[in-house]
């Protein structure tokens, strides 16, 4: 582990129970790949009633980006973004509440300049892909 969950907390703008990732695993300048296990969490700030939806996924990638953005110092542009789109999402799981693995949160920046960068990413628990698509995140200078 290169990290835990106070460092990535110091390093993007989420806190507390909206800090999701709990484990920087690996990353260079072109990849990161993140643990957390605050799905099974029944405080989790995303949860809708009894269960967090599957497409909640996706905002475990975006702080995995964010992460990612605030490490490499993209551009020399600050760590602030904003989640502009999301294409060629395939989710295979309604929830993810009710895995029992940890999840491992996967992103390769594609292409980028200091306004916009596009990820690749992912998230599994122990097997294939259970949500993967590409995201543009929007840099605010």
């Amino acid at each position: 582990m290169l990290a835990g969950k106070a460092e990535i907390e110091a390093l993007i703008p989420h806190a507390g129970a909206m800090c999701l990732l709990d484990e920087l695993v690996a990353w260079d300048g072109e990849r990161i790949r993140c643990l957390a296990r605050s799905h099974r969490d029944r405080a989790n700030p995303l949860r809708c009633g009894d269960e967090l939806p599957g497409l909640c996924g996706i905002e475990y990638a975006a702080q995995a980006m964010a992460l990612h953005g605030r490490l490499t110092v993209q551009a020399g542009t600050s760590s602030a973004g904003y989640l502009a789109s999301v294409r060629e999402l395939t989710c295979r799981v309604a929830r993810l509440d009710d895995l029992e693995g940890d999840l491992l949160i996967q992103a390769e920046r594609l292409m980028g300049d200091e306004a916009r960068v596009v990820y690749a990413f992912s998230l599994s628990a122990g097997g294939p892909p259970l949500l993967e698509g590409r995201a543009a995140v929007v840099l605010q200078a």
